[in-house]
């Protein structure tokens, strides 16, 4: 394990302080909430763990379901506490770049086999997109090396929705980050991974590595490692995989967000905190920039929907593009935008039966980004209402 040996230092302060990854943002349903519960019980909600699909490889772990509510209420304990007096704000990502207007333009000439769910040809969406840091750390400097989230929420978007409490509603959300690959799919470990993150034991966070294991350390550290120039210019991927279709020819893909003109980033010492927001205001104060939406289709079975921490390599499984990404030329930087901003929340599970989230990472993200949004938004006294 000789990357653990060589960069330990690096790889365990990521580790602790990036509670990283696994969410951008939550939804909210209305479930019932007592104060911080500390029994061996985890909560339960109002609606149902999601029933894997084995036609398209699906696999319960096991326990996986109680492990859920075990790591959401873990989550929620650690809100709770960290934010006890003050504006509670996400798990992860909870510094945000920006909330910028965008326009969600799908292909004229969209090819049959993707013309599934909102990707329907010549189709055009008004959307949302939240810029953000990874870190549960609020307050770290733009400057130094993160994982850079983008979660995208297309409005106007008509059918029934997989969320029991949401059917109605009329959006759909992408959640996106500047790495391919997830640290961790086995539900056991990510509940070692979170009890370790939020502990003040050193000995537990001196194995977060071994937690980890050898890949999972690896992916932590290198997806927690970057350093971008603009929220725009980097390219972002699902990590994990989901359904396009339905029915006998639906398919598991995956996605990804790339700048419509690529450019070779230079990135030069920065000593201003938020220049990630300074930059992202400074580009759409003069132009208007485009990103191109793309899927990749699983093409092999080997691609297992269950491992979120291998890569689809595009040179067997390339990406196509499905959409473009308008964002005008505006203003968002204000009091209200971003009051707005921090209101929203975003989950996979705001989605078309078309777009099913797959495999154990999203399974549970059900769970944990409902209760924990509902956590947030009423510790702050607010109202969760999707735009």
């Amino acid at each position: 394990m000789k990357i653990i040996k060589n960069t330990s230092r690096n790889a365990l302060f990521i580790l602790v302080t990036s509670s990283t990854l696994f969410s951008i943002g939550c939804s909210s349903a209305p479930i019932k909430l007592n104060d911080v519960d500390t029994s061996n019980s985890p909560k339960k909600t109002n609606f149902s763990y999601p029933t894997p699909d084995h036609f398209l490889g699906e696999k319960l772990q096991d326990n996986e379901e109680k492990l859920a509510y075990e790591i959401s209420q873990h989550i929620e304990e650690t809100i709770r506490k960290q934010y006890a007096t003050k504006l509670a704000l996400r798990d992860a990502h909870p510094k945000a770049h920006g909330c910028v207007k965008a326009e969600f333009k799908v292909l004229p000439n969209l090819a049959e086999k993707f013309a599934h769910g909102i990707f329907i040809p010549n189709k055009n969406y008004d959307a949302w997109i939240r810029f953000s840091n990874a870190s549960s750390d609020a307050s770290k400097a733009d400057y130094e090396k993160d994982a850079r989230g983008m979660a995208i929420k297309i409005l106007g978007v008509t059918g029934n929705k997989i969320l029991e409490n949401e059917k109605n509603a009329t959006t759909q959300d992408f959640i996106m980050i500047n790495h391919p690959v997830f640290f961790a799919d086995n539900a056991s470990r990510y509940l070692k991974f979170v009890d370790a993150t939020s502990s003040d034991s050193i000995l537990k966070k001196l194995k977060l590595p071994f937690t980890l294991g050898f890949k999972g350390t690896k992916n932590a550290f290198s997806a927690a490692n970057s350093k971008i120039t603009n929220p725009i210019n980097s390219r972002y991927w699902s990590m994990v995989p989901y359904q396009l279709g339905s029915g006998a020819d639906r398919k598991a893909v995956k996605y990804s967000v790339k700048p419509c003109t690529q450019t070779s980033e230079f990135i030069t010492k920065q000593t201003n905190p938020d220049y990630l927001r300074t930059a992202l205001r400074s580009t759409l104060q003069e132009k208007n920039v485009c990103m191109e939406f793309m899927v990749q289709p699983r093409t092999s079975s080997n691609m297992s929907v269950e491992d979120s921490m291998t890569e689809w390599k595009e040179s067997i499984a390339p990406f196509y593009t499905v959409a473009i990404i308008n964002i005008p030329k505006q203003e968002f930087d204000t009091p209200e935008q971003n009051q707005f901003c921090e209101n929203l929340s975003f989950t996979p599970w705001h989605s078309l039966p078309e777009h099913k989230p797959l495999g154990a990472i999203n399974r549970m993200r059900k769970i944990i980004y409902e209760n924990i949004s509902t956590v947030r938004h009423q510790m702050n006294v607010t109202q969760r209402i999707e735009p």
